[in-house]
Parts: C-alpha cells; structure tokens; sequence
C-alpha cells in the first residue's frame, strides 16, 4: 500500500466518525462563492485543521471547512475554501482533497471560481461554463510515479469538462433564464495580477479567462475518473 493511500486512509478514519454516507457528488467552492454553501441541508462539518493531512487554506474568504449534506436528493461533500498554487503548496497538496472525495464515493465534482474575463463579450458577474482549459501553472498534480489504484499513467485529457454536464447545465440555466458563457480558462500561477501584455498573450492563445486555480483539481479528478462541471464567475473585465 503506498505512502498516499495510506494517508488518505487516516483522513477518512476521522470522516467515518462523523459519517459513513456515500457521497455522489463533490464540489468545490471558489473565491467568494462560499455563500453557496447555503443552498446544502448540512450534516456535518468537519474544520480542515481536523483532517490529517489537510493543508489549511491561507485566503481570507476561504471558510476552511468541509461540508457533508445533501442537495436535491443527492448527497454532496463540498469544500469551503479551496487551496492554491500561490499559497506555496504543492500540486499534491492542493489536490489531495479530490482523492480523498473519490474514496468517498464521488464521481461527478463542481468546480468553480472567480476569474478575469478576456472575451470582449463577456461581462462582469457572467457565468462561464468552462469546456476546455490551458495549464500554465507551471506544474502537474501527476508528475512523478503514478498509482495504479488511482488511474492510468497517461489519462485523456481531450474532454477535460464533462460534454453532458455542461448541455445539462445550459438547460438549466435556460429554464432559469440565467445567461451563460462558454469558453476555455487558462490558469497562471500569481499571486500578482498579469500585465497587458500577457493579458494579450493568453487572449491570443485561446483563452476567454484567466483564473490561479481549477486546473489541478480537474485533472487529478479526470485522472481518477470522475465526470467534472466547471463554472467559472466573471468578477473583472481583463
């Protein structure tokens, strides 16, 4: 049994004194998306300085907390608080809590967050639905030696956002009359804000926002064989 598993393990001992559910759906909430929380009939929480091996999230609007409920009949697991790159943690840190979900039972993860917006349609406070991404953070969650137990050396990536979610979530929206974007997130490492330069760049490489997070998440979860849905807050106008 390897090092991480092993870790894991000792994270879920202290989740199954709490709860032995399994879990449907995981979801991680973004910058300032933690509000969202509200719309969960919560169970149990759990403090991130309570799970070993947990890093604990350093930004101000991040709760720390993660969240054991249910939502429209299915029961969720979502984190209040997600961590990041700049922070100074390692890909493996930032997605440790996604193998945990998937030990948890999850198979389908939201992920969201706020971001700059680069299309000149897109406007302040849209949602985007992501359909692609381009990874600039420098780094990858999966470099180093793969286990087995977790997914393939080399997983396909050429559908990083599950096709059926997003054509879900459009009809929802629509139901809803909530206007929605489409587009491909491109994640840099920060913390400083890019330059216009470099704004111009990523635009010029086929990006329609630019975001420092999401991405390690996705693909450690894409790794592990999970359906994911990103949603992507437009909160400036790049």
């Amino acid at each position: 049994m390897s090092a991480l598993i092993d870790k894991i393990n000792e994270t879920l001992a202290v989740i199954k004194k709490k709860t032995n559910k399994n879990y449907e759906v995981g979801i991680i909430l973004g910058t300032g998306l933690g509000g969202l929380v509200k719309d969960i009939s919560i169970e149990h929480e759990i403090d991130y300085s309570d799970l070993p091996h947990f890093p604990l999230s350093t930004v101000e609007s991040h709760q720390g907390k993660l969240i054991f409920g249910m939502i429209g009949g299915k029961n969720v697991v979502a984190m209040q608080g997600r961590f990041h790159f700049y922070e100074g943690y390692t890909m493996q840190q930032i997605t440790y809590p996604v193998r945990v979900m998937k030990f948890l039972g999850v198979k389908t993860l939201l992920v969201s967050n706020a971001c700059g917006g680069m299309n000149p349609i897109y406007q302040r406070g849209d949602i985007m639905l992501m359909i692609d991404h381009i990874n600039l953070l420098g780094d990858n969650p999966l470099i180093g030696k793969n286990e087995d137990e977790f997914g393939p050396r080399f997983p396909d990536m050429s559908e990083p956002y599950n096709l059926e979610l997003i054509k879900l979530a459009e009809q929802v929206a629509l139901e809803n009359k909530v206007k929605v974007q489409k587009g491909v997130y491109v994640a840099v490492p920060g913390p400083n804000l890019e330059t216009k330069a470099e704004y111009r760049f990523l635009r010029a490489i086929g990006a329609d926002v630019v975001g420092m997070s999401t991405i390690p998440e996705n693909i450690v979860a894409n790794h592990m064989g999970m359906r994911v849905l990103g949603l992507s807050i437009i909160t400036d106008e790049c």
